[in-house]
């Protein structure tokens, strides 16, 4: 891709939030802007035709899952992952290293890469720098990222050092592993919850020079105050002219907060699980949907939400299609949930060209139903 893939439209004039534009192989996708997250090549409970209803401008699949089921060969025999699941817009492909910290004592890490055990069979497998930047390019997502290791936010400063300056030594191997010239490679910053090792992650990854840099190791299971104070930390120090990815956050007020700082582009599965496990969020709070109390709430889930579930179905339906164990039940909370999450980047993309993103974060937190101590 050029250099001037990434455009800075406009910046709020009273704090950090940026308007952009990102240039991809498969379309143009605006900024600031939230990821459903489909790890098998598919958004749980959604068609690629539900994703285009609600505007999704790029959807996330994860290297660990689709190396193991179906395997980057098959996908990339068959067209790559655009063509294999039927969307034609943009696609980021994560690297796999988090899904490797989630594994615990099924992985051993070593200079090499991370030898680990599928959690499919039990088969052992070795994914390298290399080997994860084969497997994205072989799916042909549009952004790929470096692999890296990402340790937990209760891990110590020397661990956390030796883990940064191993990150490092990787960014560089995926560097000079890729070869596609129509995807755009992402580094990803560590440095745990030190703002010290933070900037010199930072200064060392950006010194290789990426296509636009992440903030990795974020929901590992700090503290709202420790994710803040990472993201504050880091702003003023990330390029301003590449895009800026903070990665695994979705509550909502984490991403008012993150765009508040400067942030540009965000994934989670929080809405898509959440939905499946009955939580829906709306304009007045999250709700649990199998609570008694809608039993006969004619009502829409949300009278302020434009989606078609709100348009249509009542708080019982949806309760009875929850607990009936119905599978209509996932795709409707599903939908919502990301017409909310799409809806609410919608606001704020507008709230940052009128200069009234400030006002909008105040009104937000205001409400109190997505306060940041939620």
């Amino acid at each position: 891709m050029s250099a001037d893939h990434f455009t800075l439209i406009h910046r709020d004039t009273s704090c950090g939030a940026r308007l952009g534009s990102l240039k991809t192989a498969h379309g143009m996708i605006e900024t600031p802007i939230f990821m459903p997250v489909g790890t098998n090549a598919t958004v749980k409970a959604m068609t690629p035709e539900d994703l285009l209803a609600i505007n999704a401008q790029i959807i996330l699949a994860n290297t660990y899952h689709l190396y193991l089921r179906p395997g980057h060969k098959l996908v990339k025999k068959l067209g790559g992952l655009h063509n294999f699941m039927n969307w034609q817009r943009p696609m980021l492909t994560d690297s796999g290293g988090f899904q490797v910290f989630s594994l615990g004592d099924l992985r051993k890490i070593s200079e090499h890469g991370v030898k680990f055990q599928s959690h499919l069979d039990g088969s052992y497998h070795v994914l390298t720098p290399e080997l994860a930047i084969e497997i994205q390019e072989d799916l042909g997502a549009d952004i790929i990222m470096c692999f890296d290791e990402c340790p937990p936010a209760t891990a110590d400063y020397n661990y956390v050092v030796r883990s940064l300056e191993m990150t490092t030594r990787w960014a560089r191997r995926c560097k000079d592993a890729h070869t596609r010239q129509d995807q755009l490679l992402f580094g990803i910053i560590q440095g745990g919850m030190h703002h010290d090792l933070r900037a010199r992650s930072l200064a060392d990854i950006c010194s290789i020079g990426f296509d636009g840099y992440a903030l990795g190791g974020l929901s590992v299971g700090e503290t709202k105050e420790q994710m803040y104070g990472v993201m504050e930390a880091c702003a003023s120090m990330m390029p301003k002219d590449k895009p800026r990815y903070i990665m695994g956050i979705g509550a909502p007020e984490d991403l008012v907060e993150a765009v508040w700082h400067g942030y540009d582009m965000f994934d989670c599965v929080m809405p898509t699980r959440n939905a499946r496990n009955g939580m829906l969020f709306t304009s007045q709070g999250r709700i649990n949907i199998k609570a008694k109390i809608y039993e006969e709430d004619e009502r829409p889930l949300d009278p302020e939400c434009g989606c078609h579930v709100c348009r249509t179905y009542s708080r019982a339906y949806l309760r009875h299609l929850y607990r009936s164990g119905e599978i209509l039940a996932s795709n409707l909370n599903t939908y919502h949930n990301l017409y909310f999450y799409l809806d609410l980047m919608r606001r704020i993309r507008e709230s940052i060209l009128e200069n009234s993103f400030t006002a909008f974060r105040h009104s937000f937190f205001e409400k109190s139903v997505y306060n940041q101590k939620n």
